[in-house]
């Protein structure tokens, strides 16, 4: 799985796993742009992805999404941390594979409920949730995006979820 002169470098797994801190570290790392998909829906709708869900709802997110992940294929190489759920919609996960390489950042639910605590009100999915609904929540939305996510390329978890290991697998 040798990269390319110019990588590109899907990150995927569940809110709070660190795509996002990976997507940083990584493009730094191979001097590449790094993007957030989250982050690029919100600028081209110019509302929060809350905003969104409250008032065009999931399915208008989900396309959005979409259009937008297939956007920045357009660009030579890169590394996206995409959503949590975008794997699941639009048979993103087998465009990603065709496009790029997927790394599946899978971090224990226990390790995400400390996460995601602070932040649940930036996040509509949750925001709601008792840290018990939220421990439930995170386990039934992770057996549902299992066989989505395990069409990856790469999957990491635990102690595996460092720099010089995801470089490695990059170079393998």
């Amino acid at each position: 799985m040798h990269t390319s002169a110019h990588p590109r470098i899907f990150l995927i797994g569940m809110m709070g796993s660190g795509k996002s801190f990976w997507c940083k570290q990584l493009s730094k790392k191979l001097a590449c742009s790094g993007y957030d998909l989250d982050y690029l829906v919100e600028m081209n709708e110019k509302k929060s992805i809350a905003d969104i869900f409250s008032s065009d709802g999931e399915t208008y997110f989900r396309n959005a999404e979409s259009k937008m992940l297939k956007w920045v294929t357009e660009n030579q190489s890169f590394v996206l941390a995409t959503g949590g759920g975008t794997p699941c919609f639009h048979d993103n996960m087998k465009w990603m594979n065709k496009h790029g390489i997927t790394i599946w950042i899978d971090e224990a639910i226990n390790i995400l409920i400390e996460r995601l605590k602070p932040e649940k009100t930036h996040r509509p999915l949750i925001k709601n949730l008792t840290d018990d609904e939220l421990n439930d929540f995170l386990s039934k939305k992770l057996e549902e995006r299992k066989p989505y996510y395990s069409l990856c390329k790469i999957h990491l978890q635990g102690n595996e979820i460092n720099l010089k290991s995801i470089l490695q697998l990059l170079n393998a």
